[in-house]
């Protein structure tokens, strides 16, 4: 086997994450990653760092609902048991709780997955600095 240098890791994923789910740039954290919303800027307005390359698609909006449907069942099982509240004002206190927890963690699970995908270099971030 011929002799093979170590890979070095110049993006490491767990600070890209981290940077991601703090929607800033994964490359310098410094830069915000959004220019709306959910919009992703084309570039770190810090670093000028190419973040078009992104595929997020669905995965954000899968996690946030995974996560917000998680937080509600133990929120109705633990409200049922403990209070048993009228089901109209159970109902209206858990959904705007989970709209709220949805919009909260939306953006921020679409910077992490963002964050993963330059960091492992997926989908064309490979080819930037």
């Amino acid at each position: 086997m011929p002799d093979q240098e170590p890979l070095i890791d110049d993006r490491p994923t767990k600070p890209a994450i981290w940077r991601g789910l703090c929607r800033r740039c994964p490359n310098c954290g410094e830069g915000l990653m959004f220019d709306g919303y959910l919009k992703v800027a084309n570039t770190c307005p810090v670093c000028q760092e190419e973040l078009f390359h992104h595929r997020a698609d669905d995965g954000p909006a899968y996690l946030t609902i995974l996560l917000v449907a998680h937080v509600i069942g133990f929120t109705i099982h633990f409200m049922w048991v403990q209070f048993r509240p009228e089901p109209l004002v159970m109902a209206t206190v858990l959904t705007v709780g989970a709209v709220g927890l949805s919009l909260y963690l939306l953006p921020r699970l679409k910077g992490m997955v963002v964050g993963i995908q330059w960091a492992r270099r997926m989908h064309g971030f490979g080819h930037s600095a």
